[in-house]
């Protein structure tokens, strides 16, 4: 097995990707609030890495809405009140705001790009 192969496990989520607008201002956006970082591949494509499952922002108009039936990537917290706050400082939007479910209790938001995501905690 190549030591590439041995990162990447058998039929398990890999990559992720997601249209975006402005590249400029969701590279940062991730940057401030989550510590992802970023390598470019040329004006129209950014790849994340340190968040998880890697993935990439594409150059497109469109945007990943659950409204639209866009999947819903969940990001976890330990400290939600202070994430919340760190997406809103940041210029993301809060489009739900913290609530409880089975299981603990999240909020949803919306970066620069309109993309949504979510956030969760025990």
């Amino acid at each position: 097995m190549t030591d590439a192969a041995a990162h990447h496990k058998h039929h398990q989520l890999n990559y992720a990707e997601f249209p975006c607008r402005d590249l400029t201002a969701t590279k940062a956006f991730f940057q401030q609030v989550f510590g992802w970082s970023f390598t470019d591949y040329g004006p129209d494509y950014t790849a994340f890495a340190n968040s998880g499952l890697d993935g990439g922002f594409f150059r497109s108009e469109q945007m990943a809405r659950t409204a639209t039936g866009s999947a819903l990537l969940v990001l976890y917290s330990s400290h939600l009140e202070a994430t919340q706050a760190a997406v809103e400082q940041a210029g993301g939007q809060v489009i739900q705001a913290i609530f409880s479910f089975p299981g603990g209790r999240r909020f949803h938001f919306t970066e620069p790009s309109g993309n949504e995501f979510a956030v969760w905690s025990e």
